[in-house]
């Protein structure tokens, strides 16, 4: 890469301190990732993120690091930005339930944000593995396209639990099935077209079954188990967490949502990843896949203005130093920029766009002005006498946040292309 055209100090010690990477093959030897054994130390939460969905060079980079932390580092738990619901029989099938085709199935209408092949080699890995690595889904259901996922098993469940209340969730099954889609990019605007009447309707059930559980949740253990009314419970607050960001959605777009109001997605994400990390056993060690704008440790912000408190904000603020946050981005490529569009099969369209020069003051200016490819930047050791970027790209865009404090690393690949979807 060309020499920078002008100084910049934290670029010369970007440069004088990140380690290069050799590969970007998932299936390429691990001896260059070596540096992120001193990164991750002891930490039982490790985050791997993403400037955009769809990019080949993160999904490969992404399986790198997965394969790292399992393999060297004892790493227990691959836990995805997707459906908390959904993530069930997907680590039963990880665990070797089932035929190998059966996964395809499982994915067919789901967003394919590069759960697949981890999936797979989990299988592969589990199969001869005398300790399996278990695969836990973290989000609201469908990415906030449906409740269904979640509403129907707890239906299953309350038919032998309490039956009594099934004429309430299957009247908020009938209601949250008239607006279902893939994503809420779809899902949300059809909730804004239905009648007030209904909205409430469904809040208010899933509100009143979620006090019930809670009410009564010394019957429902002694009528069933433990385990059950624990996965249960978690699925009804997936359910009104995905139902409140309906309504902090339509107040975004209205100009009328409460500050911040579009955290309920992200709080119930950080829950999920404690939920699965007090469940998994002593010593687990959970690999967390999502955005960059889900993982960081600071609030998000855009023009000025507070939209959104992270994941990563709740995880670094319940864990401290056991939450380590590893942001991927790229110095130049193109990027999947996501388009609303109803009529499209998640409800928005993937625009191939290719990525201008990084904006001076972000995390890819340093990288390319301190002439660095494929490479790792260990922030912790950053001096903080030395400026560092506030901003980093998301799809073309740019999220200000000061970066030293929003994330313990980046890695950066030269280039980046978007992934063939249709293949």
């Amino acid at each position: 890469m060309p020499a920078p055209s002008h100084p910049n100090p934290f670029a010369g010690w970007l440069r004088d301190h990140a380690a290069p990477l050799t590969h970007l093959d998932p299936e390429a030897p691990l001896d260059d990732l070596e540096p992120l054994r001193d990164l991750v130390g002891s930490a039982r939460v490790v985050a791997i993120g993403e400037n955009s969905h769809f990019i080949t060079e993160f999904s490969q980079l992404r399986q790198r690091i997965l394969r790292f932390l399992a393999e060297r580092c004892g790493f227990t738990v691959l836990a995805f930005e997707y459906g908390f619901s959904e993530g069930f029989p997907l680590d039963a099938w990880a665990q070797g339930e089932g035929a190998d085709d059966d996964l395809s199935a499982q994915l067919a209408t789901a967003i394919p944000v590069g759960v697949e092949e981890p999936l797979r080699r989990l299988r592969r890995h589990n199969a001869t593995a005398g300790m399996p690595i278990r695969f836990a889904g973290i989000d609201i259901p469908a990415a906030g396209g449906s409740l269904l996922p979640a509403l129907a098993p707890v239906a299953d469940y309350l038919r032998d639990i309490d039956p009594e209340t099934l004429p309430a969730i299957e009247q908020a099954m009938r209601i949250a099935g008239s607006f279902a889609g893939a994503s809420a990019a779809s899902a949300a605007p059809a909730w804004t077209r239905l009648p007030t009447a209904e909205q409430d309707a469904l809040s208010a059930i899933l509100m009143r079954l979620l006090l019930r559980f809670r009410a009564v949740e010394v019957l429902y253990v002694s009528r069933g188990d433990r385990h059950s009314y624990d996965i249960a419970l978690r699925r009804v607050e997936a359910a009104c967490h995905a139902d409140y960001g309906f309504r902090a959605m339509a107040g975004l777009y209205a100009g009328t949502g409460w500050t911040a109001d579009t955290s309920a997605r992200d709080v119930y994400m950080a829950g999920s990843v404690l939920w699965h990390l007090d469940r998994s056993g002593p010593g687990a060690r959970i690999v967390l896949a999502a955005h960059n704008a889900h993982i960081q440790k600071t609030p998000v912000s855009f023009d000025g203005h507070l939209t959104g408190l992270p994941m990563g904000q709740h995880l670094h603020n319940r864990l401290g130093d056991d939450y380590v946050a590893l942001a991927l981005t790229s110095i130049t490529g193109r990027t999947a920029d996501m388009r609303p569009d109803e009529n499209a099969r998640f409800g928005f369209a993937i625009d191939d766009t290719a990525l201008q020069p990084p904006e001076q003051g972000s995390i890819e200016a340093a990288f390319a002005d301190a002439g660095l490819g494929l490479s790792i930047g260990d922030l912790r050791r950053a001096p903080r006498e030395v400026p560092g970027p506030d901003r980093y790209r998301i799809q073309s865009a740019y999220l200000h946040t000061p970066i030293l404090d929003a994330f313990d690393a980046v890695l950066t690949t030269p280039a980046s292309t978007v992934a063939d979807l249709e293949s």
